[in-house]
């Protein structure tokens, strides 16, 4: 199994141009809380019982994300749930406001136009053609960019 840093450097090999990169840490938090979003709207009932934790397949998915994450590095994983538990925050304000689906629905469009144009930009192709398990990489270097010391 690849480690978290493995991960990275051959996510990073298509991920160079400025303007890529800037795209990309728009659009891929945008595309991730598009998902939860989207989630969230399918109700679900675990052996139709009532549980408060496991209400709709946002949390279900979320379990198994951060599972993903946890087997290649915990901090990793801590640092995923923080920004999934504020996916899921800013998907109970949207819906306040807007149709979460619809909302959710018109952002990640919105947002894999972005991906596009910034791999456009780039001049390589998606990492994610090569390896699907780089849609699950691309939330995880972000948030390591973004909020790294360097």
């Amino acid at each position: 199994m690849r480690t978290l840093e493995q991960w990275f450097s051959e996510y990073a090999v298509s991920h160079q141009n400025p303007t890529n990169k800037l795209i990309h840490y728009i659009c891929v938090p945008a595309i991730f809380f598009a998902a939860v979003g989207m989630l969230m709207c399918i109700k679900i009932s675990v052996l139709n019982l009532n549980l408060p934790v496991i209400e709709n397949l946002a949390f279900l998915i979320l379990m198994f994300v951060i599972i993903f994450y946890a087997r290649i590095s915990l901090l990793m994983a801590m640092k995923m749930v923080v920004f999934s538990a504020v996916c899921l925050v800013l998907t109970d304000v949207v819906s306040q406001y807007f149709n979460l689906f619809y909302f959710s629905i018109s952002v990640f469009v919105l947002a894999w136009i972005g991906q596009f144009y910034g791999h456009k930009i780039e001049g390589k192709k998606p990492s994610f053609l090569k390896d699907l398990q780089f849609l699950m990489i691309g939330p995880a270097w972000v948030i390591q960019h973004l909020f790294s010391r360097k």
